[in-house]
């Protein structure tokens, strides 16, 4: 235990030096919730991406180098307001979060799409076809279920509140178990 201890420890240094010496432009750390281990990623600029463990934390952060920066590391200072927000929203204590995003993983129609997703609000729920009308084609509603499965910011930006026309929950990145489990927490608030 002492040298994952130490092993902890040593990350925290470097991730801090990186980002006071200016060298960091993506960190990142793994929070343990109800739906899984979410990564959470942040730049200068916000919060960039949240991940599912079943989308492989590896292969997020591949991509995160690959359309960011090579300059990755765990950097848990960093993202600890947005760690401590995603703790309060599966304890009950949060209905909104309020964090600085970073949109650029997202553009175009898609992009307007997720900046309408958190005017639902929370305990709610809209259907597909209701968010395209929000995003301005109310006709494109393929291209908002194709924008919520590539959402950058899902449980931020609430992309598992958009439901079928007939009630049914339809897909979700992290999966059907882990959108069921949002929707019923935020019902029985």
């Amino acid at each position: 235990m002492a040298d994952r201890d130490t092993l902890g420890r040593l990350q925290k240094r470097l991730g801090a030096a990186a980002e006071q010496a200016g060298l960091l432009d993506v960190g990142y750390t793994v929070v343990e919730t109800p739906v899984g281990k979410l990564l959470l990623a942040a730049t200068q600029a916000g919060l960039v991406r949240v991940a599912f463990d079943c989308e492989d934390h590896d292969a997020v952060l591949a991509v995160l180098a690959e359309r960011i920066s090579p300059r990755i590391l765990a950097a848990p200072d960093r993202l600890q307001v947005a760690a401590a927000q995603i703790t309060e929203y599966f304890d009950g204590a949060r209905r909104t979060f309020d964090l600085p995003l970073d949109l650029r993983l997202t553009a175009g129609f898609r992009r307007s799409v997720v900046e309408r997703l958190r005017d639902i609000g929370y305990g709610s729920t809209a259907t597909y076809s209701a968010v395209a009308a929000l995003a301005g084609s109310p006709g494109a509603v393929r291209a908002v279920g194709t924008a919520c499965a590539l959402n950058p910011l899902p449980v931020v930006v609430p992309c598992h509140r958009v439901v079928r026309s007939d009630g049914s929950t339809g897909g979700y990145r992290g999966g059907p178990a882990a959108k069921r489990l949002l929707l019923n927490l935020e019902a029985a608030a």
